[in-house]
């Protein structure tokens, strides 16, 4: 059960960092980095010529997804949903991970990609599910 907690905990806590593409960036400092998590820089968009609503607004529906997907991941480990639903939820919630820190990338959220990476291997390519955790 401590296993089944601490992947939950796991997931819910990468779900959480992505809340901070929702929220406003701390105070800059002139010695402090540029914070991260700005849905107002796209590598990809912006060259397109996507006007900085339309790119916020699709930030915003991408973390939504990131958010509910590994909620729902985290649920299912933890028994509160139906074990089924984990596959879904696990690749829902990294695929929109993934296009949202690859479409407004910064160099520290490579850990982030590294782990829906991960995600998606355990669960597309090795299969696991929370029933081989046991109980």
């Amino acid at each position: 059960m401590l296993l089944k907690v601490f992947l939950a905990a796991f997931v819910f806590a990468h779900r959480a960092i992505h809340i901070s593409y929702l929220t406003p960036p701390p105070p800059a400092t002139a010695s402090g980095p540029a914070w991260p998590f700005s849905l107002d820089r796209s590598w990809v968009l912006i060259p397109l010529g996507l006007a900085p609503g339309v790119t916020r607004t699709l930030g915003i529906a991408l973390a939504a997804v990131t958010l509910a997907g590994f909620t729902v991941g985290a649920a299912t480990v933890l028994g509160l949903l139906p074990p089924a639903l984990w596959t879904a939820a696990a690749v829902i919630g990294a695929s929109s991970s993934i296009a949202l820190l690859g479409l407004f990338f910064h160099p520290w959220l490579v850990l982030g990609v590294a782990i829906d990476l991960a995600l998606l291997a355990a669960t597309l390519v090795a299969r696991w599910t929370p029933e081989g955790l046991g109980s």
